[in-house]
């Protein structure tokens, strides 16, 4: 038996589970309230299934229902250079086989940072391909396997067209995926969160303890992105994609979360600028 962690998905090796998953036992993750509880690939395939979305062309969601663990979709992206599965998620079951089959399987498969680590052995042993992980993360790596492949730097081209970019943050090796080349793609994962107005993103250190990234941080983030250039992005979760403006969309979350932090936001209760407005 392979043990799933139940709150995040992460899959642990052959064995007992462990005492506490390490990946919600850090202050990026948590332990729900009813303490740490485990499953089975088995299991999940019992009760649940993967439904499949096109986002838009060669671009596809693939996401679980009910959801598993943190919820997070997975895009698979389909190029004349071979296909990239980006971020992973806990559920592989025949049917997301035949389809990724069909599709042309897959020729890497490429993940933002630990919270989307789940069963990345599992799926990397059914499609024959590797696993890029920066090697920052490498102390996150519950399931190492021949398949997981360290990258290091701050870029790392998987094919011709697509390059893998440690921004860090939310994780040392956080990293996002840029497809294409003039109107491109930026796949964000997490790393930058597409938020619910689908025109902005954010940075955090920890979503659910709700804990910011420094200014310093996000503007060496935005730094290390700048050189790139994008029309859209696709996030971690469902609808949380901006498809157009997209860099335009990024610069002006990167200022507007600077200026926040820095106490510069405009405070719209300020009528004219100076004190707050009375009613």
């Amino acid at each position: 038996m392979k043990p799933i962690c139940k709150a995040c998905g992460t899959q642990y090796p052959e064995g007992e589970p462990p005492r506490a998953c390490v990946i919600c036992d850090d202050v990026r993750q948590y332990v729900p309230p009813s303490g740490q509880q485990w499953t089975t690939l088995d299991t999940l395939q019992g009760g649940h299934t993967n439904g499949w979305r096109a986002l838009k062309d060669d671009l596809f969601e693939i996401r679980t229902e009910p959801a598993v663990g943190i919820g997070q979709r997975a895009l698979l992206a389909r190029t004349p250079h071979g296909n990239v599965l980006w971020d992973c998620i806990t559920l592989l079951d025949d049917a997301t086989r035949e389809i990724i089959r069909a599709l042309g399987g897959l020729k890497a498969i490429a993940i933002s940072h630990p919270h989307y680590y789940s069963t990345m052995t599992e799926w990397a042993r059914a499609f024959g391909c590797p696993v890029w992980i920066h090697e920052a993360d490498r102390q996150w790596i519950v399931s190492p396997g021949d398949a997981v492949q360290l990258w290091s730097g701050d870029t790392l081209p998987l094919t011709d067209d697509m390059t893998l970019v440690r921004l860090g943050g939310h994780f040392a090796g956080g990293a996002v995926l840029h497809w294409g080349s003039g109107a491109g793609t930026l796949l964000s994962g997490d790393i930058l969160q597409v938020t619910p107005d689908r025109s902005h993103v954010s940075f955090m250190f920890s979503y659910p303890n709700y804990l910011p990234l420094s200014a310093s941080k996000v503007r060496a983030m935005a730094a290390l992105l700048e050189p790139f250039e994008y029309e859209s992005v696709y996030g971690s979760f469902r609808h949380a994609q901006i498809e157009a403006d997209g860099k335009a969309a990024v610069a002006a979350s990167v200022d507007r979360y600077i200026e926040l932090l820095e106490d510069r936001f405009p405070d719209p209760a300020r009528a004219d600028g100076g004190e707050p407005a009375r009613s």
